[in-house]
């Protein structure tokens, strides 16, 4: 295929993205992938069904079941767009898992002393914005829309992907929160802002956060955003016992996303399974 109808092809297919409103992180994967499978089909006059499964054997053999379902999303997007709707394929099957791995959880001790790493490095700004995460459940593309207006309303509007959902801001983190923006003089607007007044970037956060691993003494491969998120998923389930609640907290549209967080731990489950006495 013509390196130019390639590249027009892809730039069409950026541009639905943009107009079904999907985030910038979403754009940038999607088409990273599409890039992906356009190099493997290099040499191929013309996409087909036995091409796209090819390629899908292809992902099998080399990335786990998540990460090849995720690209095959982002091909089987990009082939509808362009008109190639006959050549998409039906991603793997996957088992839900009955219970969920502790390696990867971050739990409230570890949490708590991350916490406690930043203040003591005086990384203040990152100290307010963990806290902000596992306490609020939001996600960090969310952040933006935690301002200086919602604090004296207690109350976010978070507005992505065509949805709309208020989000609770407790009065202790409101207070901390309009402490430390009155500090760095930010008098409206988002409150976690670069020096020159831009939303903090998602991978700068990442470093920040990873950079507190070793004092704090926490696995460096547990120390990402989304897992603040799960702490106060977990955490609230735990707590409540109210999925959907849970659900309309978390932003989900499917509350199939929200069973993740219902699943206890492989020791619990053990230890539901003892009580069973069936052994003798």
């Amino acid at each position: 295929m013509e390196e130019k109808r390639k590249d027009a092809m892809i730039v069409l297919f950026e541009k639905r993205l943009k107009e079904d409103e999907k985030s910038e992180a979403t754009i940038r994967k999607y088409v990273s992938d599409v890039r992906c499978f356009m190099e493997y089909a290099k040499g191929d006059s013309a996409f087909t069904k036995e091409l796209v499964i090819s390629y899908k054997q292809y992902l099998s053999e080399r990335y786990k079941a998540a990460s090849v379902n995720s690209m095959l999303a982002a091909v089987n997007s990009f082939l509808r767009v362009t008109g190639h709707s006959d050549c998409a394929v039906k991603v793997l099957k996957m088992q839900r898992a009955a219970f969920r791995g502790e390696n990867q959880e971050l739990s409230r001790e570890e949490y708590l002393r991350l916490l406690n790493t930043a203040k003591k490095k005086g990384k203040r700004r990152l100290f307010l914005l963990m806290q902000t995460i596992a306490a609020t459940g939001i996600r960090i593309s969310e952040l933006p829309f935690i301002t200086v207006e919602s604090l004296k309303e207690r109350r976010a509007q978070v507005s992505l992907k065509g949805k709309t959902r208020t989000v609770i801001l407790q009065k202790q983190l409101c207070e901390e929160l309009a402490c430390y923006a009155e500090d760095m003089r930010i008098r409206a607007g988002s409150i976690f802002i670069t020096r020159t007044g831009k939303p903090l970037d998602r991978s700068n956060v990442f470093h920040q956060m990873k950079a507190l691993y070793e004092e704090a003494g926490v696995p460096k491969d547990k120390i990402y955003p989304h897992n603040f998120r799960h702490l106060f998923a977990v955490t609230y389930y735990n707590a409540e016992r109210d999925i959907c609640h849970l659900a309309d907290l978390l932003g989900h549209s499917n509350i199939n996303t929200t069973r993740i967080y219902t699943q206890v731990s492989c020791e619990e489950q053990e230890q539901q399974l003892d009580r069973l006495g069936l052994l003798i």
